[in-house]
């Protein structure tokens, strides 16, 4: 593995916590040199001491990525103290609310698709204008088992999700023969601070049960699961991987 990304600089958002914790002490691992964003400065934070304590070399840019101009300084904060972009894990997103269409307010709504949709637009059209600057590169998208199907109470997610599996093959389309590859990950339920924040909400509860047995495998996934799946995605193992939506599931999606 430490030689799967070897000196490649790659930028990981929502890397305060979850899978973006994990995601990048294993990129780290693998030899990136890692810019890594988050709202949340004190996630953050702790995340940069983790992976520097393990011997990673990483920065810590703070970032609001509903801002254009805040993603287009992440991408130009990146060039300028590394020289290149090689590498994006677009993992940056907010959780459902429980709640039917019906119910669901027009903010709850497009706050889920600024978050977990646009976002993830602004980050690949910044990332793509510095990867060109130096002959391609290789991009990752979190999307979700639910952005192929769907479940009660999660309108506002399940159409940003999958909205971000579109966007991946859109961006792939347009940029396979650019020298730059966009692919997507497709977690099922992962053991984090989000999904416990879902479980311990009454109206989740159902749909959690019923996806605990949709999961053939027996049992839940580790962050650290997905970021591997996203290492070798980004590297040049996996150079034939192009607009596809790689399923991290526990096999959620095969039943």
């Amino acid at each position: 593995m430490a030689e799967l990304l070897t000196d490649k600089v790659v930028i990981v958002t929502g890397a305060g916590g979850g899978i973006g914790h994990d995601a990048c002490c294993v990129l780290a691992k693998a030899g990136a040199r890692l810019v890594m964003t988050d709202v949340s400065a004190r996630g953050g934070e702790a995340t940069l001491a983790a992976v520097q304590q393990a011997g990673g070399e990483a920065i810590f840019h703070a970032a609001d990525l509903a801002s254009e101009a805040e993603v287009a300084g992440l991408v130009d904060a990146a060039v300028s103290r590394y020289g290149r972009l090689d590498g994006a894990f677009n993992n940056a997103g907010v959780e459902q609310k429980n709640k039917p269409l019906d119910e669901l307010d027009l903010e709850e709504w497009e706050r889920a698709i600024r978050i977990d949709l646009t976002a993830v637009f602004l980050c690949i059209k910044y990332q793509v204008k510095a990867m060109l600057q130096t002959g391609g590169g290789a991009i990752v998208n979190t999307a979700s088992s639910l952005g192929q199907v769907a479940i009660p109470g999660a309108s506002e997610y399940v159409a940003a999700k999958h909205g971000v599996v579109g966007l991946t093959r859109a961006a792939g389309a347009d940029y396979g023969q650019r020298g730059i590859r966009v692919n997507a990950v497709l977690p099922g339920i992962i053991n984090t601070p989000m999904i416990a924040r879902l479980s311990a909400e009454p109206a989740f509860a159902p749909t959690f049960n019923k996806a605990r047995e949709r999961h053939s495998m027996g049992r839940f996934g580790e962050p650290s699961e997905v970021g591997e799946a996203v290492a070798w995605l980004l590297s040049d193992a996996a150079s034939f991987m192009n607009g596809a939506a790689v399923a991290v599931d526990g096999g959620y999606l095969s039943i």
